[in-house]
C-alpha cells in the first residue's frame, strides 16, 4: 500500500511538473481575454452620481450614456477601473463641483478610492458610503459638506485614509470609527466638530496621524491615544479640551499640537500649567459617567460534532475503519487531481488555439494585445497612474497614498507622501497658493523639518503619455545640481487623483519679475545685485549646456523672468530646468506663447520649431535687457539704444538704465551688460555666443 502511494504521489509531481508552464501560460491568457467593461449598473450608478455632483451639467462632459468607464474612449474623466472591469476610483478632486454626493456611490462594490476634495459639495454625507467594502481611501475634504459624520463609516473593513477636513460638519465623533482597524489617517480638522474625543480612537492599531484641531471639541484627552503603537501626529490645535494631558503623549515630540486649549494642563509638557491635583493619566471617554458594559453570559459556539475529523481517532491511534476511509480519501484526490490538471491543461491549449487564431483575424498591424492594451491603458494612460510598476521606482504607502522615490542612484535627497504634502500646504490652502498656470499650480508649503517649499502640482492630462518618457525627464530633473538652479527637493504623486507633485526649495524673495516695473514705495533693486543676478543666472544656464559626467547637456527652452527666482540673499536661482521633459508636447507649446508675447522666443524658432543651447542665450540676453532698464516690456527700439558698443552709445545709458537707480551704477559695467545683451539678442543663432564665452566676457567662473 505504501509503495502504491508513493508511486501515485511521483505520477501526480511528474504530471505538475509537465504541465504547469502550459498552465501558467494558459491561465495568463484566460485572464487576458477576460471582459473589462463596466457593468450596466455601475453606469446608471455614475451618471446618477453625475447628476448630484454636477447640477449644471457642464463640468464632466465626458460622463455620458453609451460610454464605458472601463473600455476605449475618453468617456468617464476621472473613473479608474481594476481587472475585474469594475468601478475602482472616482478622481474628481479640484473640478469645482457644486453639488452634492448622491447615495448611489454606494452602488459601485469595487470601489476603493473616492477622491472628491477641494470642491464646493454642499449637503451630507450619505450613510450608504458604510456599504462599500472594499473602500481604503475616502477624501472629502475642503468642501461645503454639513450635518454629522455618519456612524455607518465605522462598518469599512478596508478603510485606510479618512480626510473630512475643512467642512462645516457638526455633532459628535462617532465612537464606532474605533472598529477602522486599518486605518493609518483621520482628518477632522476645522469643522464644527462638538462633544468629547472618543476613547474608541485609542483602540486603531495603524493610525499614524490624528487630527482634529480647530473644531469645538471638549474634555480630557482621553489617556488610550497614548497607547496607539504608531500614532506620529496628533493635532488638538484650537478646541475647548480641558484636564491632565497624558504624559504618554511626550513621546511624539513636535508631532503632538495642543495650542489654544487654555484649560489644559500637565507637568510634562513645559507650555503647559501644572494641574491643581497633581497630573492624572486616567482620562477616559466618560470615565466619571459611562462604564464597560458587564458580560452578557452568552456561551462560545460549540462545533459540531461532524467537524470532530479525529472522533474515531484516541491517544494517536486511529481504527481501521479511519484508516481505510483516509486510504480511500487519498486515491479519490488523487484521481480527482489528475482529471482537473488534464482538463485544465486541455482547456488552456484550446485558449491558445483560439487566441492564435483571433491574432491572425487583427488587420493593420495591430494585434489582440496591442488592442486590448490600448483599451485598457484608458484610465492608465498618465505615467502617474502606473509608473509604479517601474523597476527604477519604490513605492510606499503612508496613508495608502503612494509616494514614490528614485533609485538610490539618482534619487532627490527626500521622499514624501501626500499626507506629508497636504500638511505642508495646509491642503493647498488659496492663502499659500504662489502662482497657477495653465497646467499647474505652485503652492507655498513648510515640511515637517521646518523647511520652506515650493510644491508645484501637476495634472496627469499635462504629462507624458508615455511612462518611459516622463521617467527620463525626471531622471534629467534630478541630476541637476547648481548654487543657481532651483533645487528639487523631491517628488510625490497620487495614483489614483493623478497628480504629480514636485517639491523644490523655497526662495523667500520670489520671482525677478516682481521687481521689474515697480511702482512707488516698491523695492528697487540696487546696481550690484542687478549685476549679481546677471551672472548667477549666466552661471545656471552655462552648467545646464554643459555635459558632465552625472548629467547631459540640457536646453532650458522658457528662461524668462518669472523663472528667475531669488533666495533671502537675492542670490539668483533658474527654476524650470528639464520640466519641459515631463510635460505633454502640447503643453510645452502653449507655455511658448507667453515668452513669445514677452520675446524672449529666438526668431529662428518660428521657422524651426526647435530649440538650441542658442536660443536659451538668446532669452538671456532679454533678461540682461529687463535687468538693465527695469522693465518687463523690451522694445527692438530700446535694444537698439545700446547698439554699436563702446563710447558710442555710452552717452545713452542713462536712458538705457532704469532711471529708479537714480544715476547709482557703474558706466563702464553697465555698457558691457548692454553689449552683452546686444549680442546675445542676435538675429542669428550662429552670432550668438556660448554661454561659456559669456561668463569669460563676464568675468565670472563656475
Amino acid at each position: 500500500m505504501a509503495s502504491t502511494t508513493t508511486k501515485n504521489a511521483l505520477l501526480l509531481l511528474l504530471l505538475l511538473l509537465l504541465l504547469f508552464p502550459l498552465l501558467h501560460s494558459s491561465l495568463a491568457d484566460v485572464a487576458a481575454a477576460a471582459p473589462s467593461s463596466a457593468s450596466a449598473a455601475e453606469v446608471d450608478a455614475l451618471m446618477e452620481l453625475k447628476a448630484a455632483l454636477d447640477p449644471s451639467g457642464r463640468l464632466l462632459p465626458s460622463w455620458a450614456r453609451g460610454g464605458d468607464p472601463c473600455g476605449r474612449g475618453d468617456y468617464f474623466e476621472g473613473v479608474s477601473c481594476d481587472a475585474r472591469g469594475r468601478v475602482a476610483a472616482v478622481s474628481l478632486q479640484g473640478k469645482g463641483l457644486a453639488g452634492a454626493i448622491s447615495p448611489a456611490v454606494a452602488m459601485l462594490p469595487g470601489l476603493t478610492g473616492l477622491y472628491l476634495h477641494y470642491n464646493e459639495l454642499a449637503g451630507a454625507i450619505p450613510r450608504q458610503l458604510g456599504d462599500l467594502p472594499m473602500l481604503a481611501e475616502l477624501y472629502l475634504g475642503v468642501n461645503n459638506l454639513s450635518g454629522t459624520i455618519p456612524v455607518e463609516l465605522g462598518r469599512l473593513p478596508a478603510l485606510q485614509v479618512l480626510q473630512l477636513g475643512y467642512n462645516q460638519l457638526s455633532g459628535s465623533i462617532p465612537t464606532q470609527l474605533g472598529q477602522l482597524k486599518k486605518l493609518t489617517v483621520l482628518a477632522l480638522q476645522s469643522n464644527q466638530l462638538t462633544g468629547a474625543i472618543p476613547a474608541s480612537l485609542g483602540d486603531l492599531p495603524e493610525l499614524a496621524r490624528l487630527d482634529l484641531s480647530s473644531n469645538r471639541l471638549f474634555g480630557s484627552i482621553p489617556s488610550k491615544l497614548a497607547a496607539i503603537p504608531k500614532l506620529a501626529t496628533l493635532d488638538l490645535r484650537n478646541n475647548t479640551l480641558s484636564g491632565s494631558v497624558p504624559s504618554g503623549l511626550k513621546k511624539l515630540n513636535e508631532g503632538f499640537h495642543f495650542d489654544n486649549n487654555s484649560e489644559l494642563c500637565g507637568a510634562h509638557f513645559d507650555s503647559l500649567k501644572p494641574c491643581a491635583n497633581g497630573d492624572e493619566d486616567d482620562n477616559e471617554e466618560g470615565s466619571k459617567m459611562a462604564r464597560k458594559p458587564e458580560s452578557t453570559n452568552v456561551k462560545p459556539l460549540q462545533a459540531p460534532q461532524t467537524m470532530n475529523v479525529n472522533r474515531d481517532c484516541d491517544n494517536g491511534g486511529c481504527s481501521r475503519s479511519s484508516s481505510s476511509s483516509t486510504t480511500l480519501s487519498s486515491g479519490a484526490i488523487l484521481a480527482g487531481t489528475i482529471i482537473i490538471i488534464g482538463g485544465a491543461a486541455a482547456c488552456g491549449i484550446s485558449v491558445i488555439s483560439w487566441r492564435r487564431r483571433q491574432k491572425q483575424k487583427v488587420g493593420g498591424g495591430g494585434t489582440v494585445e496591442s488592442l486590448e492594451g490600448r483599451a485598457s491603458s484608458r484610465n492608465a494612460s498618465s505615467s502617474l497612474i502606473n509608473v509604479e510598476y517601474s523597476s527604477g521606482w519604490d513605492t510606499s504607502s503612508e496613508g495608502s497614498q503612494q509616494g514614490l522615490r528614485l533609485s538610490p542612484e539618482w534619487s532627490p535627497s527626500v521622499r514624501y507622501n501626500m499626507e506629508e504634502v497636504e500638511c505642508a500646504t495646509q491642503y493647498f490652502a488659496g492663502a499659500n497658493l504662489l502662482g497657477r498656470s495653465g497646467f499647474a499650480a505652485t503652492y507655498r508649503g513648510a515640511m515637517r523639518d521646518g523647511a520652506a517649499v515650493a510644491v508645484k502640482s501637476i495634472g496627469k492630462s499635462s504629462c507624458k503619455a508615455e511612462e518611459a518618457d516622463f521617467l527620463r525627464g525626471l531622471r534629467a530633473i534630478t541630476s541637476l545640481r547648481h548654487d543657481n538652479l532651483v533645487a528639487l527637493r523631491g517628488f510625490c504623486r497620487s495614483r489614483a487623483r493623478g497628480e504629480c507633485f514636485l517639491v523644490y526649495e523655497f526662495m523667500a524673495n520670489g520671482s525677478l519679475s516682481r521687481y521689474l516695473d515697480v511702482k512707488d514705495g516698491d523695492v528697487v533693486l540696487d546696481w550690484a545685485t542687478r549685476v549679481s543676478i546677471i551672472k548667477g543666472i549666466a552661471k545656471g544656464i552655462e552648467y545646464l549646456h554643459s555635459s558632465k559626467a552625472n548629467k547631459a547637456a540640457l536646453v532650458h527652452q522658457n528662461i524668462c523672468a518669472d523663472k528667475i527666482l531669488m533666495d533671502h540673499l537675492f542670490v539668483p536661482h533658474l527654476s524650470g530646468a528639464g520640466e519641459h521633459k515631463l510635460l505633454a508636447d502640447d503643453v510645452v507649446f502653449s507655455t511658448l506663447k507667453d515668452s513669445a508675447a514677452m520675446g524672449y522666443l529666438a526668431p529662428e524658432y518660428t521657422t524651426t520649431g526647435r530649440f538650441t543651447d542658442r536660443s536659451d542665450v538668446y532669452a538671456f540676453g532679454v533678461v540682461v535687457f529687463q535687468v538693465l532698464t527695469g522693465r518687463k516690456a523690451v522694445s527692438s527700439e530700446l535694444r537698439l539704444l545700446g547698439g554699436g558698443g563702446g563710447a558710442e552709445y555710452s552717452g545713452k545709458l542713462d536712458d538705457l538704465v532704469d532711471p529708479r537707480l537714480g544715476g547709482r551704477f557703474s558706466r563702464p559695467e553697465a555698457a558691457k551688460l548692454a553689449g552683452i545683451a546686444l549680442l546675445c539678442t542676435s538675429e542669428s543663432p550662429a552670432q550668438r555666443p556660448a554661454m561659456a564665452a559669456v561668463l569669460q566676457q563676464l568675468g565670472a567662473t563656475q
